[in-house]
């Protein structure tokens, strides 16, 4: 499935409580995304986070059911098990 990067910022800092979660995963789960991981900024103004989903439309729909802002999407390959394909080449690292 299609991994996409989303950036987030937010006008305060960002606190999501475990019930908010929860109910954030239920939307996402209803649209058919899956959160993988995020990253906050050091001001706490921003998040980048990953997403699996069919398309970019789907991300939009999860974050405006959410109540969260989705800034920037960008299409950044699948996963694998050596991560996102075509994002790291291995042959950088050796000798």
């Amino acid at each position: 499935m299609p991994v996409f990067m989303i950036e987030r910022e937010f006008a305060e800092k960002l606190e999501v409580t475990l019930e908010g979660a929860a109910s954030m995963k239920l939307v996402n789960d209803d649209v058919g995304v899956k959160w993988l991981i995020s990253f906050l900024s050091a001001d706490k103004k921003k998040t980048y986070c990953l997403y699996e989903a069919a398309n970019a439309e789907a991300i939009r729909e999860a974050a405006e059911r959410n109540g969260l802002p989705a800034d920037v999407i960008v299409e950044v390959g699948e996963l694998s098990a050596m991560g996102v394909m075509g994002g790291i080449q291995t042959e950088r690292f050796m000798d």
